[in-house]
This record gives structure tokens, sequence and C-alpha cells, in this order.
């Protein structure tokens, strides 16, 4: 037998192993660089979440309130039964204690409590950007709808479109006939300006644009919601709270694209809130906690 020649077979096993070691450290390490020079760029850490607003969290249910506590509160008409029910919850569970409500509207009402004519604003609109830098703080209590309304003798019983409503109140619209009704001009009972559901009507129908100067809009005198309801007549249309105009026999609610204001998606709907200045009080914190509780949610829930 012929001997072999060359290196044994063990040093072809050794060498083919340090090759295949080799290449397999530099494919890794290419691949390695190629996976990290593809990767995305790590997102930023989320910023943390803002401090809650001052005394956000004071306002637990009291268990007692001394007699002689008063407080005060003005504000939107649009919260006048919530107010009155609230009122006669608290005093009948904390007796000796008086809660003053009045409804100058919801601009008064700011003002009343910067000035500390009022302990609390009932506001149907949104705090402006600057009235935080003034010490006021906003407590959403509820959420309420802005109804359009005719008088049950209004000969018109159709619904109307946003576009409509628009055009209504921006005077662009002036006969019933041109969304559908009777040839008859349309009165339009506009609210001051004074009055919250007015600017934030404003805001949610007409889009920020100013209401109409034509002849047939009438901006009434008064924030008041009785008072527009008796002069809708025949011809009249004009908007309120809901709460203040759902059971009303005399007047009628008119349906928005489609939609009355019981509708999830109903499309004028506003936070209704307390305001107050800080540093808050024992009364104001005593009254707030009692809102805020299961109690006197369900006393609010009465109000619609």
């Amino acid at each position: 037998m012929a001997k072999r020649s060359g290196p044994p077979p063990i040093v072809y096993i050794l060498i083919f192993l340090i090759l295949a070691g080799v290449g397999y450290w530099f494919f890794s390490k290419q691949s390695a660089e190629e996976i990290q020079g593809n990767a995305p760029t790590p997102l930023a850490p989320a910023p943390p979440p803002p401090p809650p607003p001052p005394d956000a969290l004071v306002f637990t249910p009291p268990t007692s309130v001394p007699a002689g506590t008063a407080v005060s509160i003005d504000g939107s008409t649009a919260m006048v039964t919530i107010n009155q029910n609230l009122k006669s919850g608290f005093e009948s569970k904390f007796p000796g204690t008086t809660v003053d409500t009045q409804a100058t509207g919801s601009d008064n009402g700011i003002q009343a409590v910067l000035s500390g004519q009022a302990d609390l604003a009932a506001i149907s609109r949104p705090l402006t950007p600057q009235e935080p830098n003034q010490g006021l703080v906003a407590v959403p209590v509820a959420l309420d709808q802005i109804a359009l309304v005719v008088s049950a003798e209004n000969p018109y019983r159709r619904g109307l479109t946003s576009d409509q409503v628009r055009g209504i109140f921006t005077g662009q619209i002036t006969n019933w006939s041109e969304v559908g009704g009777p040839d008859a001009p349309i009165r339009v009972l506009n609210r001051p300006p004074v009055s919250g559901t007015h600017q934030v009507f404003q805001e949610l129908a007409l889009g920020g644009q100013n209401f109409g100067n034509t002849p047939n809009i009438t901006t009434l005198p008064r924030d008041e919601t009785t008072g527009m309801l008796r002069q809708l007549n025949q011809d009249g249309i004009g908007y309120a709270t809901y709460a203040q105009v759902a059971n009303q026999q005399t007047v009628r609610v008119v349906p928005i694209d489609g939609v009355t204001p019981e509708a999830a998606n109903y499309p004028y709907q506003r936070q209704l809130s307390y305001v107050y200045k800080t540093p808050v009080t024992p009364e104001i914190q005593a009254f707030l906690g009692y809102v805020t509780s299961p109690e006197g949610q369900q006393a609010l829930l009465g109000a619609n």
C-alpha cells in the first residue's frame, strides 16, 4: 500500500473550522452593523403629564358643614335649575347653611367672583386663556345642549341643517320659505353678548362668525329664557339650554341635521362649570365637595 502524502486529515479539519469561525465572525459583525444602521432612532421619552389644577383633589364630600355657612353663586341662566336643585340638596343635608343664587350671565358671574361679590360663577362657556391668570379655576359639573326653539304655533314643522342655522343667525336667510316653510319673515331672537349661551352658540353654530345685523334679528336686553320664549309667537326662532325648554308645552325644539338634543351626536353641546378664585375657602370647598359627590350629582341630574 502506497504511503499517503501531505498533512494528515486532522489538519484540514482544523483549517476548515478556523475559516468557518472567521467567516461567521465577519458576517455577524457586518449584519449587526447593517441592522444598527437601519434601526429607527429611539423615540424620546414622553413628557410627564401636566400637574393637576390647583385644589383639584380637595373637593371631598363633606360629612358635616358648620351652621351659618353661606355660599353665593352668580352667572349663567343655563344653570338656574341646576343651582336651585343643588341649593335645595345642600341646605337640606346641612341644616343652617344657605346658598344664594343669581343668574345675570356667565360674564357677570365671572366679574362678581373677581370682585368678591360672589363665591362661585356658574358658567356655560370655557374660561378664556387670560382668566386662569387671574386665579380662576373651573370645575366641570355637567354637559348641556343648546336647543333651537320655535313656538308651538309656528307653522314651520321641519328641521334645519347646520348651514341653514348659520344662515339664519348671520342674517343671510331671512324668510321661512328659504328653508322649506311658508312665505313669512324669520324673526330671530338673540341673547345678549354677556350670555355664556350666546358666546358658545356663536362658536358652535356660527363657527365664530358674528351674529347678523339685519332688521329681522333682535338682541334681547336681558339674558333670560322665559322672556325669550314668550316673544317667539308664530314667526320667531331662538335658542336656549335644552334643560330649560325640554318640558315646555308652548314651544317646539327644532331638530338639527336630523337629530334632537337627546342624541349623542347632537352638534351644539357644551360644558357647564362652577368657577372659583384661588385660594379656595372652606365654604367653597364644602359646596363643591357636595356638588361632585354622588349625592350632589343625583341632585344635579334631577335638573335635566
